[in-house]
C-alpha cells in the first residue's frame, strides 16, 4: 500500500518535513512496516516554501543579507538548476525580527532583494518569490535598492530604510539596477489579492500584525502612496496601475515591486508550490493521501495547503485525510471539501498548549490510528496492509530528496 504524506508545517510547532516524519513513524508502526511512504512537504507561498522546494529537490544554499531591521542575517534560498526559490520570511520576516521587536515604520525588505541578487550569482534566471510573515510595510522598496535601485531624498542622500522614510522620496536611480533582471522571469506566489493603498491595502490591514498603531497605518499609507508617484515618474504609468493589482498589497508592498518592476506574474502560492514539488505525478499509484496544517478551519478553505492537495487528490481519484492540531470545521464542511475523515490532535489531548508542545508524540500517535483504520480509509480492491508488493514496484520509507 503506497501512503503520500503532503502536510503543511504545524505553526508555533513543528515543520512540514517533521510533521510528514512523525505521520510516517507512527503509520509504520501501526501496520509492521509495511507500507510503501511517499513524504511530500508542502506550503501555500509563505513560511515552509523553502522546506518544500528542498523536500522536492531544490539545494539549499544561503547569503549574508540585511535583516528586516538591517542587521546582517544569514537567510537560506533553494536552487535547481537555472530555478530558484525564495522565502522571502527568511530574510524579511517576523520571525527573525531582533528579540522579536516590531518596527512597522522602519522595517525594510532590502534583505530579500539581496537574496534574489544571491540567486542571479547562482545562475537563476526563473526565481519563486514566496512571500507570506513579512515585518515591512515599505512597497517593496527595500527590494529594490537591495537589486542595486537608489532612494533619494531631495538633497540626494540615500533614504534610511523603512516604509515612513518613502514620505521624504525625490527620486530613484535605477542606474545601478542589476542588468541581469532583464534575463529573469518572477513568480510572486501568494494568496493574498489586497491592492497597495487604501483601506484594504498593506498598511490597513496588514500594518497593525507588523506593530503598526492607528496614526502609523495613517503615515505608512501615505508615504507608500508617494512612493508610487515618484516610481512613475521613473518608469511610467505601469507604476500607477500596479498599485491596484490584485497581490500589491502583499508582504508590505513587495508583492506591488515585484508586478511593477520585475514584471513578476502572481499566482496562488499552493498552485506553485504543487507544481514545484511535481504532487499530481507522485500521486501515481497512491492509495491515500494525508495532508494537514497546524489550524484546520474557514480559512483553510479559502484555498490554503490542505485543500490545494485534497483538490489534487481528487483529480487522482485517492481518497485523502487530514491531520491538525484542531479543526473547527463541521462534519459537512470536512466532507465537501473531501476529507474521508480529520484527526485533530485535540481529539487525543484537549489542551491547546500541549498539543503544541507536544505535536511529534501526538502525531506519531494519530499516524498510529489511521494505520488502524487504513482498511477503512482506502476503497476496495487496494492492496491490503502487509501484503508483498510487485517486483517492480519502488518502496520508499525515507522521504524522498529530504
Amino acid at each position: 500500500m503506497r501512503i503520500v504524506i503532503a502536510p503543511d508545517k504545524f505553526k508555533g510547532s513543528l515543520s512540514a518535513p517533521d510533521v510528514a516524519r512523525h505521520l510516517d513513524a507512527g503509520l509504520q508502526a501501526a501496520t509492521g512496516h509495511n507500507l510503501d511512504v511517499i513524504r511530500i512537504p508542502v506550503a501555500d507561498g509563505g513560511e515552509g516554501t523553502l522546506d518544500a522546494a528542498v523536500g522536492s529537490g531544490f539545494t539549499r544554499r544561503s547569503a549574508l543579507v540585511s535583516g528586516p531591521t538591517g542587521q546582517p542575517l544569514r537567510a537560506e534560498f533553494a536552487v535547481r538548476g537555472r530555478e530558484a526559490v525564495i522565502e522571502m520570511a527568511a530574510a524579511s520576516g517576523l520571525a527573525v525580527l531582533p528579540g522579536d521587536i516590531k518596527d512597522a515604520k522602519g522595517a525594510t525588505s532590502l534583505g530579500t532583494g539581496e537574496l534574489i541578487r544571491a540567486a542571479l550569482d547562482a545562475g537563476c534566471r526563473q526565481i519563486i518569490l514566496g512571500v507570506g510573515g513579512s515585518a515591512n510595510t515599505d512597497g517593496g522598496a527595500g527590494v529594490l535598492q537591495g537589486l542595486g535601485a537608489q532612494l533619494l531624498d531631495a538633497e540626494g542622500n540615500e533614504l534610511p530604510p523603512g516604509g515612513a522614510a518613502l514620505a521624504r522620496l525625490d527620486r530613484i536611480d535605477f542606474s545601478g539596477f542589476d542588468t541581469r533582471l532583464d534575463e529573469a522571469r518572477f513568480v510572486l506566489a501568494s494568496d493574498v489579492d489586497n491592492p497597495l493603498l487604501g483601506a484594504e491595502g498593506a498598511a490597513a490591514i496588514f500594518g497593525p500584525q507588523k506593530g503598526a498603531a492607528q496614526e502609523d497605518v495613517a503615515i505608512l499609507d501615505a508615504a507608500v502612496s508617494h512612493f508610487v508617484d515618484v516610481l512613475a515618474d521613473e518608469i511610467g504609468p505601469r507604476a500607477l496601475k500596479a498599485a491596484d493589482a490584485p497581490g500589491a498589497g502583499a508582504a508590505g508592498g513587495v508583492g506591488y515591486a515585484a508586478i511593477a518592476v520585475l514584471a513578476a506574474t502572481r499566482r496562488p502560492g499552493i498552485d506553485v508550490v504543487l507544481e514545484f514539488t511535481g504532487l499530481a505525478d507522485r500521486l501515481a499509484g497512491a492509495d491515500l493521501v494525508i495532508t494537514g496544517e497546524g489550524s484546520l478551519d474557514e480559512q483553510s478553505l479559502l484555498g490554503k495547503t490542505p485543500m490545494g492537495v485534497a483538490r489534487a487528490a481528487a483529480r487522482a481519484g485517492v481518497p485523502v485525510v487530514a491531520v491538525c492540531g484542531r479543526t473547527t470545521l463541521t462534519p459537512a464542511q470536512q466532507k465537501d471539501s473531501g476529507f474521508r475523515q480529520v484527526y485533530p490532535l485535540t481529539s487525543l489531548e484537549a489542551k491547546v498548549e500541549i498539543c503544541i508542545a507536544e505535536a511529534g508524540p501526538l502525531l506519531e500517535q494519530l499516524g498510529k490510528n489511521i494505520g488502524v483504520e487504513l482498511a477503512d480509509l482506502v476503497p476496495a480492491g487496494s492492496a491490503p496492509v502487509g501484503s508483498t508488493p510487485p517486483v517492480n514496484s519502488v518502496r520508499t520509507k525515507e522521504p524522498l530528496n529530504v
